[in-house]
């Protein structure tokens, strides 16, 4: 029986986390002023953060690759879990209109958690995907106390923060794809990390 190659599914989960991170980020750092702004985030979180994220999580299970699997398909589903609290559900109003700030902060803290298990196995792929989880547990810690503190300045940070984890993303996206199309004659540094 003749298998079937499986492109990397990688560069995918990484390019829709760094784009609907970068859009959110952006607006926690307080880049787009109006109150309304940050709805422009549900589409992505929706389609491209969460769909696609979770699509290749899903190939990710085909490949073999156990770490690629968890993280794509769990952010996948935060994204859309994230989505679901921004929509206007409840006669107009969205579950984060709804629900305490400290709500929404241990909701992010309990992402932090996961994130923080997550760091620890990237430590065994490459730095730059290392990189990426590190940044991340960083900004959901700094979201979340900016949350449960109703301190809109740390939420600021939390947003540049997730700025640095999308360009770290992107990247780590960039060098999967360019090693695919250049059958592996360009290669961006990743840093692999040492197998022990």
């Amino acid at each position: 029986m003749r298998e079937i190659k499986v492109a990397n599914p990688a560069p995918l989960g990484l390019s829709g986390f760094a784009l609907t991170t970068f859009v959110l980020s952006v607006a926690n750092a307080g880049f787009l002023p109006g109150k309304g702004d940050a709805i422009v985030v549900v589409g992505l979180a929706l389609f491209y953060g969460g769909l696609a994220q979770l699509l290749a999580g899903m190939w990710e299970f085909r490949s073999g690759n156990t770490f690629g699997a968890t993280a794509f398909s769990s952010f996948g589903a935060f994204w859309l879990a994230f989505a679901t609290l921004l929509l206007p559900f409840f006669g107009g109003k969205s579950i984060v209109d709804l629900a305490s700030s400290t709500a929404v902060g241990y909701f992010l803290f309990g992402w932090a958690i996961f994130t923080g298990i997550m760091l620890i196995a990237a430590v065994r792929t490459t730095g730059a995907t290392a990189l990426v989880f590190a940044l991340l547990f960083i900004t959901f810690i700094v979201l979340a106390i900016g949350a449960v503190s109703g301190n809109k300045t740390i939420t600021n940070i939390g947003g540049y923060i997730g700025i640095l984890t999308a360009i770290a993303a992107w990247y780590d996206a960039m060098a999967g794809v360019l090693a695919s199309v250049s059958d592996g004659k360009i290669a961006l540094p990743v840093y692999p990390m040492a197998q022990a």
